[in-house]
């Protein structure tokens, strides 16, 4: 099936991206009205976001999300066959000087993503950073190899590596040992295993159980943290902007970096709902639960 599936989109995608996003338009109607994919838990997550909203203008960020989600679902499998002129045009990686500062220092920077804009685009970032000193995407593997293997492809496609999450620090020590810079790209806004939580905040008006995994690292090799936050500036375009959190690890308080990260993303999210994630579950965690 899954080959079928790779066979049928490597063809369309060789098709403009201003074509294909006729078949999102279609993919909208289907996933929004037909399918309804994950209605349930879109409608409770932007309800319990945003508790002053009214009915109606929720309906309109579920919508405007909706047709979203198709769009960055056919722009990163464009990837397949888009050129990295064309992903530097349509990638606005703003004001990267910032991050490659922390080259000039010899330190490597650690950059908390989260699923808001189109966060697969933002591994393009590793176009404009040194051959020997590229961007890792950190990731978790799926279920389905192929699928897996496919999505790894996409996104090692310019220039950047993958690392498994449970790698990551010995990769990080390992590069420190040799003297080699690298960027560190993590999408941080996931709901951790509840065996593993650590930290719980307010975060879009909701007790959330947060990863510390980040700050953890940070801490350890005190490399500065960033928010690289991946913002659309219209159908196909966006424009990065990388936000300090941390330039000094060893000098923060617990959880500081982490209760930074989410202030500062539930700032981005609360102008532009839209644009994150409302399909994952990430309020599955409870505090009664994890007791």
């Amino acid at each position: 099936m899954f080959n079928i599936f790779y066979v049928f989109i490597w063809l369309i995608t060789w098709l403009p991206l201003r074509v294909l996003y006729i078949f999102s338009d279609f993919a909208f109607v289907i996933v929004a009205f037909i399918i309804r994919y994950r209605k349930k838990i879109v409608r409770q997550n932007l309800q319990r976001s945003f508790p002053n909203k009214t009915k109606n203008e929720l309906r309109k960020i579920e919508l405007r999300f909706y047709r979203f989600f198709c769009d960055v679902f056919i722009e990163t499998i464009y990837e397949i066959h888009c050129s990295k002129s064309e992903i530097l045009k349509r990638m606005d990686f703003g004001n990267i000087d910032v991050l490659l500062e922390q080259y000039e220092k010899g330190r490597s920077p650690l950059l908390m993503s989260a699923h808001y804009g189109n966060w697969e685009w933002g591994a393009a970032l590793s176009l404009l950073l040194p051959t020997e000193s590229p961007l890792y995407n950190v990731y978790k593997k799926v279920n389905n190899k192929k699928f897996d293997i496919f999505m790894q492809e996409i996104r090692i496609k310019f220039t950047s590596k993958n690392v498994e999450t449970q790698n990551l620090a010995l990769t990080m020590l390992q590069l420190k040992k040799e003297g080699r810079l690298a960027m560190f790209g993590l999408i941080s806004d996931q709901s951790p295993w509840s065996k593993n939580i650590q930290h719980w905040m307010t975060f879009l008006n909701q007790d959330t159980a947060v990863i510390i995994g980040t700050e953890q690292l940070a801490k350890k090799f005190n490399y500065p943290v960033f928010l690289m936050h991946i913002n659309r500036v219209k159908r196909g375009y966006y424009k990065l902007e990388n936000i300090p959190i941390s330039l000094e690890p060893k000098l923060t308080a617990e959880y500081e970096i982490t209760e930074k990260y989410f202030r500062l993303l539930e700032e981005k999210i609360n102008l532009s709902p839209e644009y994150w994630l409302w399909t994952h579950n990430r309020w599955k965690n409870t505090r009664q639960v994890q007791n």
